[in-house]
């Protein structure tokens, strides 16, 4: 595999890791007692958001995920064969 396929497969498993754990941790408003919303501010708004442990979550995340996918792809445990549900289509006339 080339080394910018690897790097751009990285980054796809890396953002999709973040939007994963983005939720994990967060509190609103609701939930934390004695916070007052300010004025302009949604009573949605998470009052604990730290990127610093999302993006370091995201990581370590993302290098699991794509140990996995490179681990199948040297190893071929998982091909395009087997993700074939509907069998292999039919042979027209020409060969095709």
């Amino acid at each position: 595999m080339n080394w910018t396929s690897m790097i751009a497969i990285y980054t796809l498993f890396w953002v999709l890791s973040a939007f994963l754990v983005m939720p994990f941790g967060l509190r609103t408003p609701d939930e934390v007692e004695g916070h007052q919303v300010q004025l302009g501010h949604a009573t949605s708004a998470p009052v604990n958001f730290r990127p610093k442990l999302i993006a370091m979550r995201a990581t370590v995340l993302a290098v699991v995920l794509f140990g996995a996918y490179y681990a199948n792809y040297a190893e071929q445990w998982i091909t395009t064969d087997d993700l074939n549900f509907f069998g292999k289509p039919p042979v027209d006339d020409l060969g095709y």
